[in-house]
C-alpha cells in the first residue's frame, strides 16, 4: 500500500471531453493541459482528451509543448503564455502555434509559424487593450511571407460569476474578431473557457478552450455533476497507526487538538508535502470505511491525524484505506469542498498535489 496515491481515471477525461465537445459543437474543443494537466499528468490527460473528441491542445509554456511532442502527440497545439526569445525557439521546435499582440514579436517569427492574435477585452493581463493595435498586428501577420494568421482570441475574466461583464467583453471582441476574419477567412476565433463554454453559447465561436471541466471539476465551484461532468482524480492514503487518546492528551504540532473525551486517533502518512494544505488543520474530513472522519490537529509535512471516534475497535482501522479527495462507499469529498474550506478554488487543489504523490492511471467503465 502506498503512503499517498493520486488515482486518475482517464476514461472519465474521455467522457468529460465527449460531453464538452457535444456542448460546443459545431465549435471545436481545445483541451487545456497546462500545469501538468492541472496536476493529473499532461501526457495521459492529452491522450485521453483527444480520444474523447478534443481536436486541439493548449498549454501555457514552451516546455509544456515540448513535453507533449516528445511523447509523440501530434495534435494542433497552442502555447498561450508569454514567450522569451529562448522559449519561443522551444515552442517553435515543438511545432506549436503562439500568441501575439505586438508587431515587434511578429517580426521575430520565422516562416511557418501559426499566430493567434490576442485582444485584451477585460482580463487585463496579456494582449493589447487597443483593438486597432491588435488589428494592426493581425494585418502584419497576414502580410508576412510564410506566417499563418491562425487565430483571433481573448480571455474572459468573470465567466464563472459575472455574466454582465462577459457580455461587455463579447461586445468588444465580436466586431474585432470579424475584422480579423476578413483578413483570413479560415482564422479560428476563440474566447470561451470552461465556464463560458457551458453557460454562454454565443461565446463558443470556432473553438472553446476548456481546462477545469476536462478534469471533472466544476468551473462554477459547486458540483460537477450539475453539468454532466465526472471527477477524474482520487487522492488516497491509509491509516498507518491508531492510538487511544485520553481526555487532555493531544496530537500534532502546537497541540491544536486536545481530546475532551476518550477517542481513537488515526495517523495518515500524507501532509502538506503532498499537497494537503496546512490550513486544513481542524478544518477537513477524510473518508474511512465510507464515513467522514474529522481531520484533527495540525497538518504536518508528512502526516495528518483524524478522529475515529470513541467506539471500541479503533485498532481495527489500522491499515484501512482513506480518501482525502474522492468517493468511498456512499460518501464523497469533492475538490470543490476542500477549496471552499480553504477559501480558494478547485484549480489550486488539483495543481497543488505535489510531484512526490505517484499518479496511477486507470480506466473506469
Amino acid at each position: 500500500m502506498l503512503r499517498a496515491l493520486a488515482r486518475v481515471d482517464v476514461a472519465a477525461i474521455e467522457r468529460n471531453c465527449a460531453r464538452l465537445a457535444a456542448v460546443a459543437a459545431p465549435a471545436r474543443l481545445c483541451a487545456v493541459v497546462k500545469a501538468d494537466g492541472y496536476g493529473h499528468g499532461a501526457v495521459p490527460a492529452a491522450h485521453a482528451a483527444l480520444a474523447g473528441g478534443a481536436q486541439w491542445l493548449a498549454v501555457a509554456t514552451a516546455g509544456e509543448a515540448a513535453e507533449l511532442r516528445a511523447a509523440g502527440i501530434g495534435a494542433p497545439l497552442l502555447v498561450m503564455g508569454a514567450l522569451s526569445e529562448a522559449e519561443l525557439r522551444v515552442a517553435l521546435t515543438a511545432r506549436a502555434d503562439v500568441v501575439a499582440w505586438r508587431e515587434a514579436f511578429v517580426q521575430a517569427l520565422p516562416a511557418g509559424t501559426g499566430v493567434h492574435v490576442k485582444l485584451d477585452t477585460g482580463m487585463g493581463r496579456l494582449g493589447t487593450r487597443d483593438a486597432e493595435e491588435a488589428l494592426a498586428v493581425a494585418r502584419a501577420v497576414a502580410a508576412a511571407p510564410g506566417l499563418r494568421l491562425a487565430g483571433a482570441m481573448t480571455h474572459f475574466a468573470t465567466a464563472d460569476d459575472d455574466p454582465a461583464f462577459v457580455a461587455e467583453q463579447l461586445a468588444a471582441f465580436g466586431p474585432w474578431a470579424e475584422a480579423v476574419r476578413a483578413l483570413e477567412p479560415g482564422v479560428l476565433v476563440h474566447a470561451a473557457n470552461s465556464a463560458a463554454a457551458l453557460r454562454v453559447p454565443e461565446s463558443r465561436f470556432d473553438l472553446v478552450r476548456c481546462g477545469i471541466a476536462v478534469y471533472g471539476m466544476d468551473p462554477f465551484h459547486r458540483d460537477p455533476a450539475a453539468h454532466g461532468l465526472e471527477p477524474v482524480l482520487t487522492l488516497s492514503t491509509y491509516v498507518a497507526e491508531v492510538k487511544l487518546c485520553a481526555p487532555g492528551q493531544s496530537t500534532g504540532y502546537g497541540r491544536r487538538f486536545v481530546a475532551e473525551r476518550p477517542t481513537w486517533v488515526g495517523t495518515l502518512p500524507i501532509g502538506y508535502g503532498d499537497g494537503v494544505r496546512r490550513a486544513l488543520t481542524n478544518n477537513a474530513d477524510v473518508l474511512v470505511d465510507g464515513r467522514r472522519r474529522p481531520l484533527v490537529g495540525t497538518v504536518s509535512m508528512d502526516n495528518v491525524t483524524i478522529d475515529l471516534g470513541p467506539d471500541g475497535g479503533g485498532e481495527a482501522h489500522r491499515g484501512a484505506p482513506a480518501v482525502v479527495i474522492g468517493a468511498q462507499g456512499g460518501e464523497r469529498i469533492l475538490a470543490e469542498e476542500v477549496a471552499e474550506r480553504l477559501g480558494t478554488i478547485n484549480y489550486e487543489i488539483a495543481t497543488g498535489i505535489s510531484a512526490r504523490v505517484p499518479r496511477h492511471y486507470v480506466r473506469s467503465s
